[in-house]
Parts: C-alpha cells; structure tokens; sequence
C-alpha cells in the first residue's frame, strides 16, 4: 500500500511539473518562434535558472496585499537581494514550499506507519513551517548582513579618513573605498557603490547618504552619515570630523567587545554544569560508589 502511494504521488508531482513547465516555458517559447516567422537557437540554459523562472511565474499567482510587498521588499533589499525578480522569486518559493512540506508530511507518516489520527493537524503545521519558515530565514539573512557591515565599517571609516586627508573629495573618496573593499567587505563595498551610483545620477549628496543609512539598517551607518550630512551642510572640516567619528567608533568598537568578554562567565554556567560536572562526578565518584556496591554491601548483608 505505502509503495502504490509513493508511486502515483510521484507520478502526480511529475504531472504536475510537466504541466507548469509546458504552460510557463514551452507554450510561450513557441509563440515567441511563430511571431518572429524563424527557429531560434536557443542558448544552453543551467537547469536552475529555469527552476527561477518556475518560482517566477508561481510567485505571480501569492496573493499579497501591497503593504506587506512593501515590507518583503525592502527586507529582501537589506539582505542584499536586488534583482527585479527577487520578490517575485521569493514568493514562488514560499508557496512551492507550502505545498511541498504538508505532502512531505504525509509521506513520511505512510512511511513510517504511524497513525493517522493527527494527520490533518501535522500536514497544517508543515503548511504553517513552509510558509514562515522562508520569512526567518530572510530576517536571519538580513542580521548577518548587518552584522558584516558593521564589523567592516572601522576599517572603511579608516580608509575614507585616509582618502579625504589625501585630498579627495567625498564622492571620490567614497568611490574609491568602495573598490578597495570589494575583495575584503563585499557588503560594505556594494552599499557605498549603491550611494556613488545615487549622487552621479543626479541625487543629492544628503539624499544618497540617508538612503545608503536606511538601506544599511545598521546604527553605525546612521551616526555616519548623520555626521557627513551636518559637515557638509555647515562647512565643518571633513576630515577632521571623520577622524573624529572614527575615534569614537573605534573606542565603541571596544566596549562592545569588553561586554561580550564578560559576559562569557556567564554564559558557560550551564555548560559547565550540564556537561563538565557530570564527567567529573563520574571520575571522582564513581569508583567510590562502584566499591561499595561490590564490597560494603555484600559485606552488610552477610552480617545481617
């Protein structure tokens, strides 16, 4: 019984894909062919671009009311997701994984025969885990992210004090740190090529840095640009405000560091506790216990 399930839900999913990739692949393929009046050679394509086309054109039909888009949006922005088709990528994935985990449910219970009374209550839960299960792992993409560029951002404040003591303007400077990081801080290079491209594209330079702080999401980044913005709209020295920023950043730097030291007593309570002690009870007492069983006992019970 559970080998003729697994085979005609296999031949299910099967139809099923064959289905999607003839409507959302070949059908319009061929219509493209008929307009132009020729055959097209068609280029080798990898079989996972064709995979995102498919989660493409699923992600089309996921109802989504504009506010939430909104918010998926910038939070695919933040993680560093920016192609025109990343939205619409990462809905086709949310619903491909809801149908697919309540099913993979299912099959693993046939498989394993357990009982079927909670069935319906697990097959909503694996629903439930497909559909929120990509979002948690978008937001912990996001925190590593910011992270990254945080951890990156003395280094490039440093090379930007460098740049601007040197003589160069703060578009050039920013430019020319972005390509410095590019091998070392891809995150950090990508958000300052971002607010380069901005400001030579007809955007003001206070403009371009709030939109590089926002997009950043990192408190770091919006003290920076704060103190960019006030020098350039009062007249202050530059460079002398960055050496200043970078000073404070790097003595924040190191208190965050101190915290985290000593919070490490802490934090091992429980593993010492859980995991050590346990080993050095056996060690240390467990020959005293393993003698008394074999020796005091018997001992006492053939007095008694």
């Amino acid at each position: 019984m559970a080998l003729l399930l697994s085979v005609l839900m296999f031949v299910f999913v099967m139809s099923l894909l064959y289905f999607f990739g003839m409507k959302l692949w070949v059908s319009p393929q061929n219509v493209v062919e008929r307009v132009l009046g020729e055959a097209r050679q068609t280029e080798a394509r990898h079989p996972s671009l064709a995979f995102r086309d498919v989660l493409t054109k699923l992600g089309d039909f996921v109802p989504s009311s504009p506010a939430d888009l909104s918010l998926t949006q910038k939070r695919l922005y933040a993680a560093g997701f920016r192609t025109a088709g990343a939205l619409k990528t990462f809905l086709g994935v949310k619903a491909l994984l809801t149908l697919l985990m309540p099913l993979a449910a299912w099959l693993a219970t046939s498989q394993l025969g357990l009982g079927g009374d909670h069935l319906l209550l697990l097959c909503v839960l694996a629903a439930g885990l497909g559909y929120l299960g990509p979002n948690e792992a978008l937001g912990y993409l996001v925190s590593r992210r910011r992270k990254r560029i945080q951890k990156a951002l003395p280094n490039g404040l440093d090379l930007l004090v460098v740049c601007v003591e040197s003589g160069l303007g703060l578009d050039q400077a920013i430019m020319q740190v972005s390509r410095e990081l590019q091998q070392g801080y891809p995150e950090l290079s990508s958000e300052l090529a971002i607010c380069n491209l901005e400001m030579r594209h007809g955007k003001r330079r206070s403009e371009a840095l709030r939109n590089l702080g926002e997009r950043s999401g990192v408190d770091d980044m919006k003290k920076l640009v704060s103190t960019l913005i006030q020098a350039d709209r009062f007249g202050t020295s530059l460079a002398q405000s960055l050496r200043t920023h970078s000073e404070f950043m790097r003595l924040t730097a190191r208190q965050r560091a101190e915290e985290q030291a000593a919070k490490i007593g802490i934090k091992l309570v429980f593993p010492i506790f859980f995991c050590i002690l346990p080993s050095l009870f056996v060690v240390t007492v467990g020959p005293v216990v393993v003698r008394i069983l074999t020796e005091l006992i018997p001992m006492m019970t053939s007095t008694s």
